[in-house]
């Protein structure tokens, strides 16, 4: 949790004047019963109304000074929580956006989504109780200890008993507490993954009318987090009535030793008043210490979680001194004997001895049969993943040189499924190039087939979509990624099988586009489809994550016959005996 220092070096100051009031505050609390004794064994013993009346007023004066403190603390208390939760919220964000994909991928999105959300909420709680009643509560505990010490030695005999009892209670309570509420929030991670899966399949729940299934599978997941709970709060609920009852049997083990002191001379009764209201604020203390420590067991496991996060470091590293640029290899990418595994060294390769070179302004068409590693080859041009073995080279230099920012500004990727954000069209085409012109905008629009539909919408470029972009079909959808990546007019543009949801015709009006657009421009085209690649200038053809040709279609259909099966599947024999 080392996470929390930077947090503890910038509040810590407003944190001391938090506890500065909340000391005034106790100590107005601690004052009160030996004054209230001071009235009843001199002021009523003796009938001096004028010492009742006096001490009377003091008491309300140090009342006021302890509501003044309280409020002091309770405004303070307040403004650092909610800055301490929005700053350490944004934080967690920030190194989430820092993350390679390598990181990413150790956890699930929804648990990311829990670890933002409801674990940074455990943590400000906590922030915000210590300075409010946590701190407070062992302030008054043994302030409460010394005062009834030195009001009465004899009843302190009952406080060794009884604060040793509840020490333990406390103890066992973070004990038994920690690990359950570990399992607590990791069956709140499971609930979220099954209600954002179910979200965001939907529309498919609908079609095949699966609703009792999804129900089903909520519902157990829902009850094991509910069984989970239970369990935790079981274990909890045990140990807060125990604490009462150990401090009111030392309540009544006073009432009845300061009983037999009056009785017999020894004891005043102002005292024993005095004693019980000290004993009730050590009960409140107490029962305050348990709930803090509930509440400790629950932050700590949520700041734990967040800390694996900050504690994931990015291996990423690059040379700051950026090397000079190369007009003459703008948009080059080589790959020499390019291996790599998303489980490292000691993983299965996806790729093996991977060898190509994709010239300035060259379309490169890239295919292979599902899970031959066409995606993840595209993956380490941007640098999303590093090779494992061999160099992968941008511009000449190889990308583990090279800033990733400064890196990812030459490249656009429109990447296999659509990802659109909630917002107009025009913010969703400029998330390629914030400082687009509208016309900028019209143009990669046009090029990407999407200007007609888009103009046809009663609002135009300033249609909203919804989340994902659920108003517009995938088809749509596709062509307005391909709009975001052209508008920003890389070096590189890498399609990966993004015009599935498009039919034939407008994809080759896409391709046209593309082609009067990219002059001098680099493209990588990843396709299922053979139609989409037999006009590329040169096509990688990939089989179990090795390259096993490199040609034009004409020639790949001479003397590769992984790729005459794949045209044979796909457009028949007919045709490839009539070309």
């Amino acid at each position: 949790m080392r996470f929390l220092n930077r947090y503890v070096r910038k509040y810590w100051r407003m944190f001391g004047v938090a506890l500065l009031f909340l000391t005034f505050e106790a100590l107005s609390d601690l004052l009160q019963p030996t004054i209230m004794s001071k009235i009843v064994d001199v002021g009523v013993a003796s009938g001096r109304m004028d010492y009742v009346l006096g001490m009377g007023g003091l008491m309300l004066l140090i009342t006021g000074v302890g509501a003044v403190a309280a409020s002091g603390r309770n405004i303070i208390s307040s403004r650092v929580s909610q800055k301490f939760g929005a700053e350490s919220r944004l934080d967690l964000f920030r190194k989430i956006q820092t993350l390679s994909f390598e990181h990413i991928d150790k956890f699930e999105r929804a648990s990311l989504v829990t670890r933002l959300t409801n674990d940074v909420t455990q943590v400000q709680n906590f922030t915000n109780g210590m300075m409010r009643i946590f701190a407070k509560a062992p302030l008054l505990c043994i302030g409460s200890l010394i005062m009834a010490a030195r009001l009465n030695p004899e009843l302190a005999l009952v406080l060794v008993v009884v604060v040793p009892v509840v020490g333990i209670l406390i103890a066992m309570n973070m004990r038994v507490g920690f690990p359950r509420f570990i399992r607590v929030q990791k069956a709140l991670d499971q609930v979220n993954v099954v209600m954002r899966e179910y979200l965001s399949g939907v529309r498919v729940v609908k079609a095949f009318n699966r609703f009792d299934y999804e129900t089903d599978k909520f519902n157990g997941i829902n009850g094991e987090y509910r069984m989970r709970s239970t369990s935790a709060m079981r274990s909890m609920a045990v140990f807060s009535p125990a604490i009462m009852l150990t401090v009111n049997f030392g309540i009544v083990a006073v009432i009845w030793l300061g009983g037999l002191g009056v009785d017999s001379g020894r004891m005043q009764v102002g005292h024993i008043i005095a004693f019980i209201n000290y004993m009730t604020q050590i009960l409140f203390s107490l029962m305050t210490i348990s709930m803090v420590f509930n509440m400790f067991v629950r932050a700590k496991a949520s700041a734990g979680r967040i800390g694996e996060v900050f504690a994931q470091e990015n291996r990423m590293t690059w040379n700051e001194a950026q090397p000079e640029k190369n007009n003459t290899l703008k948009g080059r990418i080589d790959f020499e004997n390019v291996s790599f595994s998303y489980e490292g060294a000691t993983g299965t390769p996806v790729l093996r001895d991977v060898a190509f070179t994709c010239l300035p302004g060259e379309t490169v068409g890239v295919i292979g049969s599902t899970g031959s590693g066409k995606t993840s080859l595209v993956s380490l041009i941007p640098r999303f993943y590093d090779a494992v073995s061999g160099t992968v080279k941008v511009g000449g230099v190889d990308v583990r040189e090279l800033n990733p920012q400064t890196l990812r500004e030459k490249i656009a990727v429109v990447p296999q499924k659509s990802v659109l954000f909630t917002g107009t069209v025009t913010d969703n085409i400029r998330w390629g190039k914030e400082d687009a012109s509208a016309e900028e905008v019209e143009a990669a629009a046009r090029m990407a087939q999407a200007h007609e539909f888009i103009a046809a919408a009663p609002e135009g470029y300033a249609t909203r979509l919804g989340q994902g972009g659920v108003n517009f079909s995938g088809g749509q959808k596709q062509r307005l990624s391909i709009a975001r990546a052209l508008v920003r007019k890389p070096e590189i543009l890498i399609l990966d099988d993004c015009t599935s949801a498009v039919d034939v015709a407008t994809e080759a009006k896409i391709k046209e586009a593309i082609k009067q657009y990219a002059a001098g421009l680099t493209c990588l085209i990843i396709a299922q489809r053979i139609t989409s690649v037999m006009d590329a200038d040169k096509i990688i053809v990939l089989d179990q994550g090795e390259v096993v040709g490199i040609g034009k279609h004409e020639e790949l259909m001479r003397s590769r016959r992984v790729y005459r099966e794949i045209f044979q599947s796909q457009l028949g024999k007919e045709m490839h005996q009539n070309a």
